[in-house]
């Protein structure tokens, strides 16, 4: 199953779209790695957050994974650090569902855009039990702060 690039910009620019209503900091983007797709991430409470992603390649994936946030001590200010889990669903050719870990780093800049790489292992079953691994780097952009956005020191 392929999909189009102009399928991809119209699903791209909607979830830009019902983002760009949303509460602050919500964040939206790009992941390219092993498959391309959109990112995003959706605070639950100060810390952990959801962490969504809709890929697309040989057919549509679709994962929700939970992310505990941490930041060093005497560390950049906005680089932070999450290990997470969570399930998975990949339609195409075959159908398989499974769960995969999500480790990775991220960078949040002084305007509203959010940098950061992370690795993805996991297991799958359906029509082919296998392990996967997917590394990807990620662009997002970060709702509600806009072109205004100043970090507050505590």
């Amino acid at each position: 199953m392929k999909f189009s690039k102009k399928a991809i910009l119209v699903v791209l620019f909607s979830v830009i779209g019902l983002f760009s209503h949303a509460q602050a900091n919500w964040e939206a983007g790009v992941r390219i790695g092993n498959y391309i797709g959109l990112d995003a991430t959706i605070p639950i409470q100060a810390e952990p957050r959801l962490h969504a992603a809709v890929y697309f390649g040989d057919g549509l994936g679709i994962g929700t994974y939970f992310n505990w946030m941490f930041a060093l001590n005497e560390g950049p200010q906005g680089l932070k650090f999450y290990p997470g889990v969570g399930p998975e669903v990949f339609i195409g050719n075959d159908f398989r569902v499974g769960v995969s870990g999500d480790f990775g780093a991220e960078y949040s800049f002084d305007f509203p855009l959010t940098v950061g790489l992370d690795w993805r292992p996991g297991i799958s079953f359906g029509s082919e039990d296998n392990f996967h691994s997917n590394i990807g780097v990620i662009a997002r952009y970060r709702f509600g702060e806009g072109l205004s956005f100043k970090r507050v020191s505590k």
